[in-house]
């Protein structure tokens, strides 16, 4: 690898990291170099700066591009394909939930669906049944959660992640003035 030292350590870390975001070590490393990389870059310049082999740049493109994290970028007097990443982390963000999403929470959502509307046929399924409903319950709300969040412009998603916890002091403000309004304690 050819890299400035600064940018290698990135690369690296990333290509360690994939594996534990269920990606194979190249897909990461590909993914970081484009991301810090000050311009688009074809799969000749990628296979140069991290020493893999053309085939494994090319796999890891075409996995890149399925999750909507690479772009690809037409350079005037060049014939290659060249690619590049959002350059905006929260559209990054943003698209990554999304496939997440698709790819994890919807299949999971479905076939809970299906499982709860069979009729448990002894105990031991009424019971598991409860707990498939009690799991389905809470990825909905976190579903319906997210599909209200991701509509928020960046500058209140930002706002809100910078809340953090003190979120809890609004909701406990909220109570309180609905126990006012409700005549139950004072403010």
């Amino acid at each position: 690898m050819n890299l400035p030292p600064l940018v290698q350590a990135f690369v690296l870390h990333f290509g360690e990291m994939g594996s534990r975001w269920g990606i194979n070590r190249t897909v990461g490393q590909i993914y970081a170099l484009l991301y810090v990389s000050p311009r688009p870059l074809c799969a000749d310049d990628i296979v140069e700066a991290l020493g893999v082999s053309r085939s494994n740049v090319s796999m890891g493109l075409r996995e890149l591009q399925a999750w909507n994290l690479v772009l690809p970028r037409h350079i005037p007097d060049d014939r290659r394909d060249h690619f590049t990443t959002p350059e905006d982390v929260w559209q990054i963000l943003r698209v990554l939930a999304e496939e997440r999403k698709k790819r994890e929470v919807d299949p999971t959502l479905s076939v809970l669906r299906e499982l709860l509307m069979q009729t448990p046929g002894s105990e031991p399924e009424r019971h598991a049944q409860a707990r498939m409903a009690e799991m389905h319950g809470l990825i909905e709300r976190l579903t319906n959660w997210y599909e209200e969040v991701k509509r928020l412009e960046t500058e209140r998603l930002a706002a809100l992640l910078e809340l953090g916890s003190k979120v809890t002091r609004l909701l406990d403000a909220k109570d309180r003035v609905v126990d006012f309004v409700r005549g139950r304690k004072e403010v």
